[in-house]
């Protein structure tokens, strides 16, 4: 139940980036479900790969090209999921860090649950 509830948090909080940020575009709820899901499951699988790919430029940019490989994350999982569209790559790294904004709010705001990456 909890991990259904936070999946539906995380809907919200692409939906609710896809109305702040304008090149971020989510066709409907549904839509918004499928593209949280395969955002996490990418943020599993292919971003520590690309953060240990691009650790060389990570470190002369003082850790600020995170946001382009969290972009690049967005902007694959776009480009699999036919609801779900990012145009050009401003979009994509904005979107990145406003999602993440807004899932931080919503894990803030609403008690009870925790927030990605910590421990339970």
């Amino acid at each position: 139940m909890h991990t259904l509830f936070h999946w539906i948090l995380s809907a919200l909080a692409v939906l609710l980036t896809s109305k702040i940020i304008s090149g971020f575009q989510v066709s409907g709820f549904f839509s918004a479900m499928w593209a949280a899901a395969l955002i996490g499951l990418a943020n599993i699988v292919i971003w520590p790969i690309l953060m240990f790919l691009t650790l060389p430029i990570n470190i002369l940019t003082l850790g600020l090209f995170t946001f382009v490989v969290n972009g690049a994350v967005l902007k694959l999982c776009a480009a699999i999921l036919p609801g779900f569209k990012i145009d050009g790559w401003l979009a994509a790294i904005l979107g990145a860090i406003v999602l993440s904004l807004v899932n931080m709010a919503f894990h803030y705001l609403i008690p009870g649950t925790p927030i990605p990456g910590t421990a339970v």
